[in-house]
């Protein structure tokens, strides 16, 4: 057997006696315990709502989306359009034009997002039928224009879909040239009845009215300029691969987007908190090791007896160093192992029954959402460790210290 390892262990699980140090020893792996457990739940937070926000955009967002570097919009023709949908991999390519206009219905206003689709929308299933709380998944019917609206916009405007006398009413207000006088110059209006109400998420549905492409292009004044083109892939290509071509037959006048990287201010802010979360781990960690160093400093005082002895019998500086080093490192890995299996119980406990809530009612999901990841414990484990070395080395000096003093 080791014999520092030996040395240490009997030293900490000796029963023979049992004093303040012990006891010491015992408060410094309860509160190891605790910051690991902590650490591993607060981390666990930051992987379920990364996994959460990616789930909720890519429910609504294209898996990849293209717009103009420079500008709003951008010109499309068929020549672009086939440049794209000649790439393999690329199922389907749909025409965009997104900007915000004024609603009415029945005498309420609410300002929306008017989101312009061709007709193969529908058949990238971003929205899927369980979506549709009301009406049909539908941009036409009978070859005459329908509106797809959120449920936040239809709840606000208190849009009835089982009459046809109010349609929805849209307004666009125009580049108008300085000093006019007419107040019809002012802007654009067209009419549209809506034919369904989709319920993604609140950010969506209290904003976005889906229209077909003609009728926004009306209303818009676009021409055959487009805000963005919406790619779907064909199943099981790699996203990464498909982007990487379609930017190389662009060239840098078009942002070629993943779904990560339409919203990467987002997740730049995620990755960020959970960075400044590693942190204060890192410092929480170094805190509960003072009371190892404390247990180890003094242990050292109270085995002086015992090292002057095994120093007698010819053991080395190097080898009195190890038992205390040793003795921090089964502290920090008792106390690291029963927090970081404490911590899995409580993130398998949530996220199998919910035990904290969101406290929202509007809320997508009932509990906070967690997710468990090898790494993060990798990370507490090993890094306890390394805190533990350095933490250590003092008292272990101390305790050779006295070794040398025998041997002079």
């Amino acid at each position: 057997m080791n014999l520092p390892f030996f040395i240490a262990r009997r030293y900490l699980l000796s029963k023979r006696k049992k004093n303040f140090i012990n006891v010491i020893s015992i408060i410094s792996v309860v509160a190891v315990a605790i910051i690991a457990a902590s650490i591993i739940i607060v981390l666990s937070i930051f992987n379920g709502l990364g996994d959460l926000l990616h789930a909720i955009n890519n429910s609504f967002d294209p898996e990849i989306k293209i717009e103009a570097s420079l500008g709003k919009s951008f010109v499309v023709n068929d020549e672009l359009l086939h440049k794209i949908e000649g790439i393999p991999g690329v199922e389907i390519v749909t025409q965009v034009i997104e900007d915000y206009a004024y609603a009415r219905y029945n005498g309420a206003n609410q300002v929306v997002t008017i989101k312009g689709v061709s007709d193969n929308f529908i058949d990238q299933k971003r929205i899927p039928k369980e979506s549709i709380v009301e009406g049909e998944l539908m941009l036409k019917k009978n070859g005459v224009n329908r509106a797809l609206v959120g449920y936040g916009v239809k709840s606000t405007l208190s849009i009835s879909l089982d009459q046809d006398f109010y349609p929805l009413q849209l307004f666009y207000v125009k580049n108008a040239k300085g000093g006019s006088l007419d107040p019809s110059k002012l802007y654009a209006q067209k009419s549209i009845f809506p034919g369904g109400v989709f319920s993604i998420i609140q950010n969506f549905d209290e904003s976005y009215v889906i229209v077909p492409l003609g009728f926004a292009e009306e209303l818009l004044n676009y021409g055959d300029r487009r805000t963005s083109l919406e790619i779907k892939t064909e199943p099981g290509v790699n996203i990464q691969d498909i982007e990487s071509s379609i930017q190389a037959v662009l060239g840098d006048d078009y942002n070629v987007l993943n779904g990560e990287e339409q919203h990467q201010d987002l997740y730049r802010v995620l990755r960020l908190e959970k960075l400044f979360a590693s942190v204060a781990a890192i410092l929480l960690l170094m805190i509960g090791s003072i009371n190892i160093y404390f247990s180890l400093m003094m242990l050292a005082l109270d085995k002086k007896r015992d090292i002057t002895i095994l120093a007698a019998m010819g053991a080395s500086a190097g080898l009195l160093k190890k038992v205390f080093i040793t003795e921090g490192l089964l502290i920090a890995m008792i106390g690291a192992i029963s927090g970081l299996l404490f911590g899995a119980i409580i993130v398998v406990l949530q996220q199998n029954f919910s035990l904290v809530s969101m406290g929202m009612n509007s809320a997508v999901v009932d509990g906070y959402p967690v997710k468990m990841v090898f790494s993060d414990f990798a990370y507490v484990f090993f890094v306890m460790i390394i805190v533990t070395i350095l933490i250590s080395s003092r008292p272990a000096e101390l305790a050779s210290r006295f070794g040398s003093v025998q041997n002079l």
